[in-house]
């Protein structure tokens, strides 16, 4: 999630914890532990793939956090100057605000490495977008009253309630929509097939399906507010063709590690030269994905590794009009949102109006 809620969640937390004995200060405390893993982002690897899929690791590791957890626990009992709070409530506050971190970040499409050190893919359970009002909102307005109350663990606690209570809204909504896509997974044979379900942009009422088979992948779009009629499934192309030669690469492979076979690759013309980029398909919104790299370019018809590699994002920025259709088509306008159009408009740079086609 972003820095501002994850500041939320963690002063949340420690208010809730320690609101009564610190007041104020735990949840200044706790939104400054709360933003602590996400420094990791300052660090640069020299290299746009490495960036990437170094986020959310060490810092995010339940095992180190729950290590720094432990020693800040036995500092704060020995040093504070409030020696009436016990190893166990301090334990609970920094353990609980540290670890909330990686776990709202788990419910995410991005990836959290929960486990690193061990070599496992990284965890995503998505539940909410990485940006979500609906969660955000009501925790900063909870803990905007707490401050100006004085009652800070009656708010804080209504705050992570109210919040817990939206992500078990998500839970049960993802549910109802893969319980309608399966049908239509069926029919095509794809069922058995790796595929991705997570909430649009801002919202848990449209999700976005993404499945890959071969060559083609299939996006598809469910609002709760749909009618009976199966889900549509548009079909794109991947371009698998040339995963061989990003797999030549150590940076393809990580980068295969990090996001499964959710990825599409192309070749573009960049700087004179035949480029091999691949797209992460998890994240961002078709038409809209902000990880793309360059991974090889073609010379002496092989492909050269970059080294090191670029990234080079979505050269189309999200427009008003375009969150007015994501808005319509969450609500149940089936017509107003095409992925189909949206990705050709990626591919191609041209305006937003291209039907839906099986064709594409």
């Amino acid at each position: 999630m972003d820095s501002v809620t994850q500041a939320a969640l963690g002063a949340a937390v420690g208010g809730a914890v320690l609101g009564r004995r610190l007041g104020r200060k735990a949840v200044l405390m706790g939104a400054l532990l709360g933003t602590l893993p996400d420094l990791d982002v300052v660090l640069d690897y020299g290299d746009a793939v490495a960036n990437v899929t170094e986020h959310r690791g060490f810092s995010h590791s339940l095992f180190v956090l729950t290590g720094l957890a432990a020693l800040l626990s036995v500092l704060s009992a020995g040093l504070a100057p409030a020696r009436d709070i016990s190893l166990a409530r301090w334990s609970a506050f920094f353990g609980l605000i540290l670890i909330s971190h990686p776990l709202l970040d788990a419910l995410t499409a991005y990836g959290t490495q929960l486990l690193w050190p061990l070599a496992t893919p990284p965890v995503a359970w998505p539940l909410v977008f990485i940006i979500d009002p609906f969660y955000s909102l009501p925790l900063l307005a909870c803990l905007i009253t707490a401050l100006l109350t004085r009652r800070v663990r009656r708010w804080c606690g209504w705050g992570l309630a109210i919040s817990s209570l939206y992500l078990v809204l998500a839970f049960g909504a993802k549910l109802s929509v893969e319980h309608r896509l399966a049908p239509a997974l069926a029919e095509q044979g794809l069922d058995t097939a790796p595929h991705l379900v997570q909430p649009t942009p801002f919202n848990i009422l449209l999700w976005r399906a993404t499945v890959v088979d071969g060559d083609r992948y299939y996006e598809s779009l469910v609002s709760l507010f749909d009618s009976d009629a199966p889900p549509a499934l548009e079909p794109l192309r991947r371009g698998a063709a040339l995963e061989s030669a990003a797999f030549d690469s150590q940076a393809g492979k990580r980068l295969a590690w990090f996001a499964g076979p959710f990825l599409r690759y192309e070749m573009r013309p960049i700087e004179g030269k035949l480029t091999l980029i691949a797209t992460d398909l998890r994240l961002g919104f078709p038409g809209f994905h902000p990880f793309s790299f360059t991974l090889a370019t073609r010379e002496n018809s092989r492909w050269q590794p970059v080294d090191p590699t670029v990234e080079l994002g979505s050269e189309r920025g999200v427009q008003l009009a375009t969150l007015s259709r994501l808005a319509a088509r969450a609500l149940g306008e089936r017509g107003a949102l095409c992925a189909t159009a949206y990705v050709a408009a990626e591919w191609q740079l041209q305006p937003l109006t291209l039907p839906c086609s099986p064709d594409a």
